[in-house]
């Protein structure tokens, strides 16, 4: 089978779509799954965001809205949704335990900003406060934890660190 979202030939993994019908899920791979791939892995899905599957369609419309790159916005653009499809799609109430320094919800895909020096340990370099984290992970096992990349290292942050950027 293939992903329907990047057309990959990896395995496919059930993923729940928030949001609207509780048993909505799709099959994608694991890349398409993870808010931390680069966006141009999903550069094929101006082909498949036509699907006839409402899950497929509130799925795709997330992720180009998450990606924020030019060609992400221009097919946002583009891809209609009927009214109910639409407002599944902006119905994200992810309910979660992530919490920035000052108790503001985190969700996959946020960005963030360190609000001190943090030194990474094996990395060998310090994270200026300041710094912002763009299109963090949460770590779904420790709500004190959150992931993301910093001077092209993928590292793990402490959530009472940051201050999620408007």
């Amino acid at each position: 089978m293939t992903c329907p979202l990047c057309t990959s030939a990896a395995p496919l993994i059930a993923t729940a779509v928030s949001g609207g019908p509780a048993d909505a899920s799709i099959d994608i791979c694991a890349a398409c799954a993870d808010p931390a791939t680069p966006a141009d892995h999903f550069r094929p899905i101006a082909s498949t965001m036509w699907s006839e599957d409402p899950a497929l369609q509130v799925f795709a419309a997330r992720t180009l809205k998450r990606l924020d790159t030019d060609w992400a916005r221009d097919l946002l653009d583009q891809l209609y949704l009927d009214e109910e499809t639409q407002e599944w799609a902006d119905n994200v109430a992810e309910q979660t335990d992530h919490k920035d320094s000052n108790g503001v919800p985190l969700a996959n895909g946020d960005t963030v900003v360190l609000i001190k020096d943090l030194n990474v340990k094996g990395a060998g370099f310090t994270a200026k406060r300041g710094t912002a984290v763009h299109r963090i992970s949460l770590v779904q096992d420790n709500a004190a934890h959150i992931e993301g990349r910093v001077e092209g290292q993928r590292i793990v942050i402490l959530t009472e660190f940051v201050k999620k950027r408007a």
